[in-house]
């Protein structure tokens, strides 16, 4: 029997990853602060792209459709968006290591949806990593 406690290993261990280092988890700081550079960055292209130079409507939407499809072209073709490169983290499918379209465009939709991306295991994925069978990794 277990006693409470008791040591589950490493974040990443049960995929296989490395503990530190290159493919290793990418730890929740890196992870928040890549989706606070892409947000930022998408609320920037939303607002140029709706602003009319006197008054600003909204951009959350706009800034929400924007991070979608920036989310699914840049994940599904190199990998990362701009601020996974900035923070060094890149997302890989588990199997493959490379994510293809249909994948990051599921990831996307769970992400976009937010609650999935709130739910996290033991190895600091989000629900939305699991399902698409994906996990960001340090490059």
């Amino acid at each position: 029997m277990e006693e409470a406690g008791a040591d589950f290993g490493y974040r990443g261990e049960q995929l296989g990853l490395p503990e530190h280092g290159p493919n290793s988890i990418a730890r929740p700081g890196r992870r928040l602060g890549a989706l606070a550079v892409d947000w930022a960055l998408c609320v920037l292209i939303a607002y140029g792209l709706i602003t009319d130079g006197y008054r600003a409507p909204a951009t959350s939407n706009w800034a929400l459709g924007v991070f979608f499809v920036l989310s699914v072209l840049t994940v599904g073709t190199v990998g990362f968006t701009p601020g996974k490169r900035l923070f060094g983290i890149r997302v890989v499918a588990l199997r493959t290591g490379t994510v293809n379209p249909g994948r990051a465009l599921l990831r996307t939709v769970l992400l976009c949806l937010a609650i999935p991306a709130l739910i996290w295991d033991r190895d600091g994925r989000g629900l939305h990593d699991r399902l698409a069978k994906t996990v960001e990794v340090r490059i």
